[in-house]
């Protein structure tokens, strides 16, 4: 299978600034790349850091001014998950800034007492999915799951959110990850769940819109503060525009249910 991503960011910078990108796919080893980052034209220096929850950071320092951000990927074939670690099981098991599991944790043993194993992470997601009205511009960046599970409307990363903080919330060890998802209409970036079941990391996408099999991860974290696709640290940026494309040569129908992990 042959995937393409490729994102297209305009920033306007009021003062110098270090720019920390999370745009790039994590995996490196079948992808052929190119980030380019802009000032005025001028092309602007850019050094990749790895990221300890497995991605790729990339460090731009601007000044004043108009900046672009060009990335472009195709993806030939696949990675094999990342390994499980058992401080990662630790990690994702705790609660976090905007998956707050300690708080949810009458109505997850409520809603899913006898469940277990396969069965308890599929109607989580199926719940989640039935419960959230998935309509853009209603919920904030400073929303959680549990004003989430409040307002009954989010997107993607809401949904993320209240799935993986109801799972954390029932000792199954959950994160989320930003990806590119083919398929998804409009385009942008797309927040999943992963949740560790059966020995290993599988993939679900609560909002039912993405073929898992196309995905394209690009960071992991425990929440959407550890996956942003831009920091700013110094100085003041004003967003301009965000273009964001991803395509698949193989579009298979998921049915959300099967159990699929998703590449490194």
């Amino acid at each position: 299978m042959q995937r393409t991503a490729s994102t297209h960011i305009v920033l306007h910078a009021k003062a110098p600034a270090r720019l920390l990108l999370s745009v790039a796919v994590a995996d490196k080893n079948n992808v052929q790349e190119q980030l380019i980052v802009r000032q005025d034209e001028v092309e602007v220096p850019v050094r990749e850091l790895a990221d300890h929850h497995g991605g790729r950071i990339h460090i731009a320092e601007v000044n004043s001014g108009r900046v672009s951000v060009a990335y472009d990927a195709t993806i030939t074939g696949t990675t094999p998950p990342p390994p499980v670690t058992e401080s990662d099981l630790i990690l994702y098991s705790r609660q976090s800034r905007y998956c707050e599991s300690d708080q949810l944790g009458n109505v997850a043993r409520a809603e899913f007492a006898g469940l277990a194993g396969v069965e308890l992470v599929n109607s989580v997601r199926d719940w989640v999915n039935q419960q959230l009205n998935y309509i853009p511009g209603t919920s904030r960046s400073s929303d959680g799951a549990l004003h989430t599970l409040i307002s009954r409307n989010g997107v993607c990363r809401d949904f993320a959110h209240l799935n993986i903080a109801l799972l954390r919330a029932l000792d199954v060890p959950a994160r989320l990850v930003s990806t590119y998802a083919p398929g998804v209409t409009p385009a942008d970036f797309h927040a999943v769940t992963e949740a560790f079941i059966d020995g290993s990391w599988h993939v679900f996408d609560p909002t039912g819109r993405a073929p898992r099999h196309t995905l394209m991860r690009i960071a992991t974290g425990r929440d959407a503060a550890d996956t942003a696709w831009l920091t700013v640290i110094g100085g003041q940026v004003n967003f301009g525009s965000l273009a964001v494309n991803a395509e698949a040569d193989d579009m298979v129908e998921d049915d959300h249910a099967t159990l699929i992990n998703l590449p490194a």
